[in-house]
């Protein structure tokens, strides 16, 4: 959630020409990684959870992308890229570490 937060704080100053491009789905792709995490959990079964956090781990992927261009096109400041990409990699790092902990209890 967390994540999600830094993403429309950060993108609240954008262009009002991005609102339905780089905007959208900025915020969309990190709603999304809390989102599936969610669903994946509220479906009760591990093979369930382990497939929304891999889910999550694409919208992950996807929102860390959105933020390398927002930096290459200049919409985005390094250091608020940098502040957002860090967090992308600690949340990456936990998923994959809930996902393999999942997997290894089967």
């Amino acid at each position: 959630m967390d994540l999600a937060v830094n993403c429309y704080e950060a993108t609240a100053s954008f262009p009002s020409e991005e609102k339905f491009g780089l905007v959208s789905q900025m915020r969309r792709a990190s709603s999304s990684v809390a989102a599936n995490i969610a669903e994946g959990h509220g479906r009760e079964t591990s093979g369930a959870f382990v497939q929304g956090l891999r889910i999550a781990q694409g919208s992950l992927k996807e929102l860390e992308t959105h933020v390398t261009l927002c930096t290459r096109v200049r919409l985005m400041d390094e250091l608020a890229s940098s502040e957002i990409l860090r967090r992308c990699d600690e949340l990456g790092r936990m998923l994959r570490a809930l996902i393999r902990s999942l997997q290894d209890t089967k």
